[in-house]
């Protein structure tokens, strides 16, 4: 009979040679390290399950391994994460039109949006307002392998004051109607968390200030009060998770921030205060700079009414201006495109924007990857090509740090070590 050392040297060398054979082998002309801020040459990815376990130019690719994919001619990336879609939305049902969508509908419609915004290159999203909790649902359907999807973060209904932005007023008095997420007061706005956070929310979203594409509200005015704000983070941080408040108005952007939220979304005319107010709590900024090319060129065919439109003249500069002021200043930022106000599967179109407006491509790339993945709480798992991280991978042909539009046209998408996109 052997010795027990050496069956125990020969047991761990024949698991060493079956773990190297079901391991997969991802080779590429180049890899963008996003934590490093640097294009790496010949890389060699080698995955595990849905784990990347090691990366390098230097690894040697076993003669009997089983999976090798090649990729000449592209570039590897971490799968692109996106901190503001609408999933269940649609882009050509906007201000009236809405109101024909069951919320039974727009679930099945999500199921398309989510395998669209996959393939795209987007592995993760955070959905921010959804009613129904049915964001939930589909996070869960996408989990569970029920439908394709990103992986998703989720807030269920957004909370808004009565008559504001996160409520449904197109409708008259008569027929009583009141979006899920309504709450007025302190104790009220707490109750709200607390719900949400009981049906499967991963997030809190609430909306500080008015907004663009609701009736009846001013998008440069405060909604909640900053009692009522800092009861929701409070609430919520409490629990664990993270808040993201919708804001435009320099007042509101100013208080939410105040209250501590973990990102500001949209931030169109946030000033230098509060610019350096942000800077200083460590705020992130989300700010959905594409959206108003297709809101303003196709939002009326959409049904966006006129009174949106014209909000939407005036924000949209703003915005950009404010955005590039953001960028100068060094906020930290993460690509947030709104995705649901114009067609899924375009988010990507966002990062050309945001290098037109001031960002390096680099800069873009960290803020739809590493950066997003640190607001998460997630940077373990997503954001980057490193040891230990799910196998979220994209490719394109060429390299994005040269010509960030590559980024339109994802060639190869993997997503927990599934290959999405061939």
């Amino acid at each position: 009979m052997l010795p027990k050392a050496v069956l125990t040297a020969a047991l761990s060398a024949l698991l060493c040679v079956t773990h190297a054979q079901a391991a997969t082998y991802l080779t590429a002309d180049a890899m963008v390290d996003v934590i490093d801020g640097k294009l790496i040459a010949n890389p060699v990815i080698v995955i595990d399950g849905d784990r990347i376990r090691e990366f390098g130019s230097d690894l040697t690719i076993p003669a009997d391994a089983e999976t090798v994919i090649n990729l000449s001619g592209m570039t590897l990336l971490p799968g692109l994460i996106d901190t503001h879609v609408h999933m269940t939305g649609s882009a050509t049902e906007h201000g009236y039109k809405r109101l024909a969508t069951s919320q039974t509908r727009a679930a099945l419609r999500g199921a398309k949006n989510a395998a669209r915004t996959l393939r795209a290159g987007v592995t993760t999203v955070r959905n921010l307002g959804a009613p129904g909790f049915i964001d939930v649902a589909l996070r869960d359907a996408i989990n569970d392998g029920d439908v394709l999807g990103p992986r998703m973060f989720v807030s269920g209904p957004s909370l808004g004051i009565s008559g504001g932005h996160c409520d449904n007023n197109l409708l008259p008095v008569d027929f009583q109607v009141q979006s899920d997420g309504v709450a007025d007061g302190p104790w009220e706005v707490a109750k709200k968390v607390r719900t949400n956070i009981k049906y499967g929310a991963d997030l809190i979203k609430f909306c500080a200030t008015g907004g663009v594409l609701s009736k009846g509200t001013k998008v440069g005015v405060q909604q909640y009060s900053l009692e009522e704000m800092q009861m929701i983070v409070q609430e919520a941080h409490r629990r664990g998770i993270t808040v993201a408040a919708h804001a435009h108005g320099t007042e509101g952007i100013y208080a939410a921030i105040q209250a501590g939220v973990d990102s500001v979304e949209h931030a169109s005319f946030i000033d230098d205060a509060g610019i350096q107010l942000a800077k200083q709590k460590g705020t992130y900024l989300s700010m959905d700079i594409y959206n108003t090319e297709y809101i303003l060129g196709e939002g009326a065919k959409a049904g966006i009414l006129e009174e949106s439109l014209a909000k939407e003249r005036k924000t949209g500069t703003l915005q950009r201006e404010s955005f590039t002021r953001a960028v100068k200043a060094g906020i930290k930022m993460t690509m947030g495109t709104d995705a649901g106000v114009y067609p899924h599967g375009d988010n990507l179109k966002q990062l050309s924007r945001m290098v037109k407006f001031g960002m390096t491509p680099m800069q873009a790339l960290q803020a739809a990857s590493i950066n997003p993945a640190k607001l998460l709480k997630r940077e373990q798992d997503l954001g980057s090509l490193s040891a230990g991280r799910f196998a979220d991978i994209i490719a394109v042909r060429g390299n994005p740090l040269e010509d960030i539009s590559l980024l339109e046209n994802v060639a190869f998408v993997m997503k927990g070590g599934a290959q999405i996109k061939e």
